[in-house]
């Protein structure tokens, strides 16, 4: 069973890919490093509010879209 954060990567993910986006443009946007996207993504980190809300607003989307199944 995935942990939370391993879903929300995996989320991050199908919306960054959805948007044509790589993980460096994606972070670019976001004004955080490749490797907090990546770790992120693979479920690795523990991301902050303040950085779910930088990539939500980066996908263009609302935290709610970014936080539902």
């Amino acid at each position: 069973m995935a942990t939370i954060f391993g879903k929300l990567g995996i989320r991050i993910k199908d919306l960054r890919k959805k948007a044509g986006l790589s993980q460096e443009e994606l972070a670019e946007r976001a004004k955080l490093d490749l490797t907090s996207i990546s770790e992120i993504e693979s479920g690795l980190r523990n991301p902050s509010v303040k950085t779910i809300h930088k990539i939500a607003l980066a996908l263009k989307v609302t935290l709610k879209d970014l936080l539902s199944d």
